[in-house]
């Protein structure tokens, strides 16, 4: 539903607003208390900022870490859908994030991707169909202290690649 939203409103919104005001609207992303706060014109970047508030504060006062992963978990499979456009397929795959000091305040998280980095994995995707690609991620506080890091794998594949994989995995099954 998202995704065709967003393909009616690109003939009208340019991609970094469409991108940051679509999410902050999203009620799936609302829900995590994350907000994004900047997006580049070329979706390489995008900062999340995700307050401590009453509704993410846990048993001892500190940040959730469920609302951590959450506002997180979306950002890098979205903007790099949007980036290498309708010829691939982009899933998240798998995701760890290791809490390393309780989170007292407001924390924000950089998303990016160098222009380099997308060449590669458009020239990997076609060279071998398809390909998982690790990304890190990171939550600071205001003082750039790392509060939780992990890590997102990011399963890419040209279109033409995951359509002949489903069509063997229908046949054999």
């Amino acid at each position: 539903m998202y995704r065709q939203i967003a393909t009616l409103l690109q003939k009208a919104v340019p991609p970094a607003p469409l991108f940051r005001h679509g999410f902050n609207l999203s009620p799936m992303y609302r829900s995590s208390g994350g907000r994004i706060t900047y997006v580049s014109d070329d979706l390489h970047r995008v900062d999340v900022e995700l307050p401590l508030t009453w509704r993410n504060r846990n048993y001892v006062g500190t940040m959730f870490g469920g609302s951590m992963l959450s506002a997180t978990d979306p950002i890098y499979m979205v903007q790099l859908l949007n980036i290498l456009g309708d010829g691939f397929v982009v899933w998240d795959k798998s995701v760890s994030l290791a809490f390393r000091r309780p989170a007292k305040s407001t924390l924000h998280a950089r998303f990016e991707y160098l222009p380099d980095e997308v060449e590669h994995l458009r020239r990997m995707a076609h060279a071998q169909g398809s390909l998982d690609w690790e990304k890190p991620v990171e939550l600071r506080d205001a003082d750039e202290t790392v509060i939780a890091s992990g890590t997102k794998t990011i399963y890419v594949a040209t279109k033409e690649h995951h359509r002949r994989r489903a069509a063997r995995s229908r046949a054999s099954g």
